[in-house]
């Protein structure tokens, strides 16, 4: 049963835009989606080309990339998502100046590190559990989709992740895109579930990169990438973390000739940083319950 608790967003005095909606890739798994008054960041790198990250037990990289814009010049944001608490999706950019008061949701584990950090807005997802944040008439509901880091046994050792499925509706009903962002998962069997609650999703953030440390794969690689369209079938995909960093061992290429393979071009779209991706706000005709 999905536990459901409602926080408010800030208003805003103009209409919302419910006929047209962005999402802006800015680098690593970091996007910037407005839709229908909410703006929505996701898993936070502004870290710069040959600056490192720590990625846990001594372990560090260091990024290859960029992001397309600064922390500075975001508009005012509403939350922000985050899959997981590695340095790669928060640096200690965001953690020096993301606004402490901003609502996150993330996993419990991640929300319990931030709150020790100072961002005591950091509220925690169960798998499964939804929470709606009202602006106006509209309300955006979030919830956590299961995600696995590591295989087997050493998923133990890694943090906890989450997927997320968002929701947008007025009384009137569903409006706009079902969008799921993957976070960063491997396929396993936990994400048949998905498409049997949620039998029509609109769009779909991939977190691909075939991430590997030490040889064991942490993300998915591009075979895995088509496999998990072939499960969940979004209308669209989108590649998103896959080339800013030197454990990311599967490029934005051999997902091309993947989806080549399989047939799948007509539904992916791909972004460098700092494209837009514009959207037509017409949900999937048949919308199953959450």
């Amino acid at each position: 049963m999905n536990a459901v608790a409602t926080g408010l967003a800030p208003t805003s005095a103009r209409q919302p835009d419910l006929e047209r909606g962005s999402l802006r890739f800015i680098g690593t798994a970091t996007v910037l989606l407005q839709y229908a008054g909410f703006t929505i960041l996701t898993d936070p790198n502004f870290l710069h080309r040959g600056d490192r990250v720590h990625l846990g037990y001594g372990l560090q990289s260091h990024r290859l990339t960029d992001p397309a814009m600064e922390l500075e010049d975001l508009p005012p944001l509403d939350l922000v998502i985050l899959s997981h608490l590695h340095e790669d999706h928060f640096d200690r950019v965001v953690e020096r100046k993301l606004d402490p008061r901003l609502p996150i949701l993330t996993t419990r584990q991640a929300a319990n590190a931030l709150h020790r950090k100072g961002f005591r807005a950091a509220r925690p997802l169960r798998r499964w559990q939804t929470r709606t944040f009202a602006k106006g008439a509209v309300r955006l509901r979030i919830t956590a989709m299961p995600g696995k880091h590591g295989p087997g046994v050493l998923s133990a050792a890694l943090p906890a992740v989450m997927g997320s499925m968002l929701e947008f509706e007025t009384p009137a009903g569903p409006i706009g895109p079902r969008i799921y962002v993957t976070g960063d998962t491997l396929l396993h069997g936990r994400l048949a579930e998905i498409p049997r609650r949620y039998p029509a999703i609109d769009l779909a953030l991939l977190h691909l990169g075939g991430t590997r440390i030490f040889g064991v794969m942490l993300t998915m690689d591009a075979r895995q990438g088509v496999d998990l369209m072939q499960l969940v079938q979004p209308r669209t995909a989108i590649p998103i973390h896959y080339n800013d960093y030197p454990v990311f061992k599967s490029p934005l290429e051999d997902f091309r000739r993947a989806v080549a393979a399989a047939g799948l071009e007509d539904h992916v779209r791909y972004l460098a940083h700092g494209d837009t991706y514009t959207f037509t706000a017409t949900p999937a005709a048949a919308r199953g319950p959450a």
